[in-house]
Formats: C-alpha cells, sequence, structure tokens
C-alpha cells in the first residue's frame, strides 16, 4: 500500500513491543531487533508490515501474503506462509484495533479538518474549476478541469478528485480519491469512518479506519448517500457503477464495474460485489459475502450466503428466484 496521506502515522515499532502490547507471550528471542513499519492488509502488505487473520474464508490471500507478522489464532496458522511469524492471542480483532491504535492513534474518530479555506481562495490554483457559494477546500487538494462543485459542500485536506467531475451541493468528502466524471449528487457523504468497534462490558473501544474510499472512473452517486472509508484496506465502487439515494457501503465494501443499485441499499463490511450487478431497492447485503457477477438480487431482499454469477434471488433470506416464485404461488394457492 502506498504511503497513507489521510492519517499521521507513528513508528516504526519494535516487534516485540507489539508483541507485549497484544499480549503474546511466544519466544522472539531469534528477531531481537525486528521492527514493523506498518499495519496493513494481506494482499497490500510487505516484508517490513505485519497483518491479521481472522477467518479461513482469506485463505487464498494469506497464503500469498508478504507480511513479515500476522496476528492470528493457533486454527489459522496452516493459512499463512512458513516465514510468517504468527502472533497467537485471544481476541483478533481486539489486538488489531490496539495496533492500529499504536501507529495511527487520532484515526478512530474524524477529526475536523482545520486547514479548510474559501473556494474564493483558490480561483487562480483551480483555473477551470466552477464552485457555488461558501465551498470549503482543505490543504494540498486536488481537482481536475472542468469539474463543477455545488454550494456549501467541503472538500478535505488531501482528497484527489479528476476532471469533469459533478459534485453537488451540501456534499462532504474526505480521504477519498476520485477518478474522472464522477457524479455525486446532493447531501452524500464519502470517506467517513465506519462502524468499526470492540464490544466491550464496560466501555466499547473504537477501531482507527486507515484506509480510503476509491470511486473510480464514471461512477455516480445519489444524493445523502454515505460511503465509508476502508478500516485497513480501501472501500471500492468501480467504473460506471450508479447508486441510487440514500445507499449504504460499510468499511471495505468493494463493488465491481457496471453494477445498478437502487435506493435504499445497505452492504455490511467487507463484502465483495461482481460486476454487472443489480440489486433492487431497501435490500440489504450481510458482511463478508461474495456477490458474484451479473448477479441480480430482488428489491427487499436480505442476502445472508454468497451467491455465484449469473444467480437470480430474492426474499429473505434470499433463495433463487424461481424457489421464491414456488413458494408464493403455494402460500397464495392455500
Amino acid at each position: 500500500m502506498a504511503s497513507n496521506h489521510f492519517f499521521e502515522k507513528k513508528g516504526p515499532f519494535p516487534l516485540k513491543e507489539i508483541a507485549t502490547l497484544i499480549g503474546f507471550s511466544g519466544n522472539l528471542s531469534k528477531i531481537e531487533n525486528l521492527k514493523i513499519s506498518n499495519l496493513e492488509s494481506l494482499d497490500s502488505a510487505n516484508i517490513t508490515d505485519m497483518t491479521f487473520l481472522n477467518s479461513s474464508k482469506y485463505q487464498n490471500l494469506s497464503s500469498n501474503t508478504k507480511a513479515i507478522a500476522c496476528i492470528t489464532s493457533p486454527n489459522l496458522f496452516k493459512f499463512l506462509p512458513k516465514k510468517c511469524i504468527k502472533l497467537n492471542v485471544k481476541n483478533v480483532l481486539f489486538a488489531v484495533t490496539q495496533v492500529a491504535k499504536l501507529f495511527y492513534p487520532l484515526a478512530d474518530t474524524d477529526q475536523a479538518d482545520k486547514n479548510l479555506s474559501p473556494s474564493t481562495e483558490f480561483k487562480n490554483f483551480y483555473k477551470d474549476v466552477a464552485f457555488g457559494k461558501n465551498v470549503l477546500i482543505g490543504k494540498n487538494v486536488e481537482i481536475g478541469a472542468y469539474t463543477n462543485i455545488a454550494s456549501n459542500t467541503i472538500i478535505e485536506s488531501n482528497v484527489s478528485v479528476g476532471k469533469n467531475c459533478l459534485i453537488g451541493s451540501f456534499v462532504i468528502i474526505r480521504n477519498s480519491i476520485i477518478s474522472n466524471d464522477v457524479y455525486i449528487q446532493d447531501g452524500s457523504k464519502i470517506g467517513m469512518k465506519g462502524f468499526g468497534f470492540i464490544p466491550n462490558k464496560d466501555k466499547n473501544i473504537r477501531t482507527p479506519h486507515i484506509g480510503k474510499v476509491l470511486l473510480e472512473e464514471g461512477v455516480e452517486i445519489g444524493s445523502n448517500c454515505t460511503i465509508d472509508r476502508g478500516s485497513i484496506g480501501n472501500t471500492v465502487i468501480g467504473k460506471n457503477t450508479f447508486l441510487d439515494n440514500q445507499v449504504h457501503l460499510a468499511h471495505n465494501v468493494k463493488i465491481g464495474k457496471n453494477c445498478m443499485i437502487a435506493a435504499q441499499v445497505g452492504f455490511a463490511g467487507s463484502s465483495l460485489i461482481g460486476d454487472g450487478v443489480i440489486i433492487g431497492g431497501q435490500a440489504g447485503v450481510s458482511g463478508h459475502l461474495k456477490i458474484g457477477n451479473n448477479v441480480k438480487i430482488g428489491g427487499g431482499s436480505g442476502v445472508i450466503n454468497d451467491i455465484p454469477d449469473n444467480h437470480q434471488v430474492m426474499g429473505y433470506p434470499a433463495i433463487s428466484l424461481k424457489e421464491f416464485i414456488k413458494l408464493r404461488k403455494k402460500i397464495s394457492d392455500k
């Protein structure tokens, strides 16, 4: 992963210090001076980073990770490379939260951007960009030519917006990289911190979210949508995918290209949506699911299992459309 320019990062830290922090009591004497540069996802980590694995569902990624160390549990050791140092802990996600706070101490909440200035101060800098009234722009913001930003919108520091984009009123964009020809309608919030925490009987512990939102070329976001940034990796919406109004993407959701998502659909964290998917209004997709290419999901459905390519489902819980129709016919015939 490229250097994270949205969040202040600390470190590197000795692996022994991290091990003590998360309650690992194994022998690290052979790597006395090893330092860890960052906490990364399985597929983005390099040989100076650490990562985590808390489910066998990600074994295809874990078996090829380049991370020098991994926070995990003993039943998952077999899914990691031999050279990867396994840090056995009681609660993987709690340990990940501890390490994330160590590297990124300010990322567990959305801090106010203190570097916002009126767009009127940047007219000479963004010569081919049209601004409405009361637009605020942060530091180091990139905005491509012929982009139009409507009134009362905020583009926070280090955000990148491509060419020919249209951004509506009362939009807030942070921690995001937006490609060319993207259309974001009024009231949407892009790059917010997601709903990440570790339940505790005394006090819930917030998890830092240090990822980004990536909107690829030609994406359309309807009014009053919320697109949460990734926790460790990124939240991604693929090329030419359109979202209707009031759609919510939780952290680390990845939607493919050429998808159509109707109003009030909700995606729980880390769901993977293929290309050419069509989802009817008010449907919900549970977390950590894989929805294949060209899948059609009926309105109001609740998806709780993976769906293979080219399938049509409907209902709660969602079942094949043919089976749903048969069940409806049986009920109506009674």
